[in-house]
């Protein structure tokens, strides 16, 4: 009797630790992911999957169209904005501005070119001017004689000269180099240089002496036009 209570107590706790280790094996195992069968989802359901299709694809066309019809209007705004007075397209709009600027550049190389030449034929004009009127003799009048200075903008040019009595009139003229003189200059003379050095371009300085013999004295009127 006794081994009997033993084999019993034994298969007993057999079936316990059998039992601790099926919990065990529960605890640690992990549910297993299954995978989405799509083409079984679709065979179940294929009005379903048609459908969602076509909304998808009525979706897509309503925005292309929104899309076509924002291009179209933007295209006529850019349209309106950038046609020319003839209405002409942008391209061409632009094209005949090209060729006008192109036009320009080269008329104003020309002119800058024409420019530089007559600012060199300028300075080599006679633009400073000095007048001095005089009377050298005592028996005649009125200041009939004259030096007249005509200078460019280097000092270079002549002195003309006019000595006027009674019975006859003898005119000379003297060059200038840099404001020397290639022969001794009167006092006229000098005073006609020095009133032309101190003038306005494209003016003439004028002075009149009005003493008799043209030594006594003299009155200026200083940078006047006309002679």
């Amino acid at each position: 009797m006794a081994q009997a209570a033993a084999e019993r107590a034994g298969r007993s706790r057999g079936r316990h630790v059998r039992g601790r280790r099926g919990l065990l094996d529960s605890l640690h195992s992990q549910p297993e992911d299954r995978p989405i069968d799509l083409d079984a989802f679709i065979t179940a359901n294929p009005g379903l999957v048609v459908g969602l299709l076509v909304l998808l694809l009525v979706l897509a066309l309503l925005g292309l169209a929104l899309t076509a019809r924002r291009t179209a209007r933007l295209e006529a705004r850019l349209a309106g904005l950038t046609r020319g007075a003839e209405g002409d397209s942008l391209e061409s709009v632009l094209q005949a501005h090209l060729a006008t600027v192109g036009r320009l550049a080269d008329e104003v190389g020309a002119l800058a070119g024409r420019t530089a030449g007559l600012e060199a034929e300028a300075r080599r004009s006679f633009r400073r001017i000095g007048l001095v009127r005089f009377n050298p003799f005592e028996d005649t009048g009125g200041n009939q004689s004259f030096a007249l200075a005509l200078l460019d903008s280097d000092d270079d040019g002549v002195v003309v000269s006019s000595l006027h009595a009674r019975g006859v009139t003898r005119i000379y003229a003297k060059a200038l180099s840099r404001g020397r003189p290639e022969a001794t200059l009167s006092d006229e003379e000098a005073e006609a240089v020095s009133l032309a050095r101190s003038a306005s371009l494209g003016r003439v300085a004028l002075a009149d002496r009005v003493a008799a013999g043209g030594r006594a004295g003299r009155d200026r009127g200083g940078d006047r036009s006309g002679a």
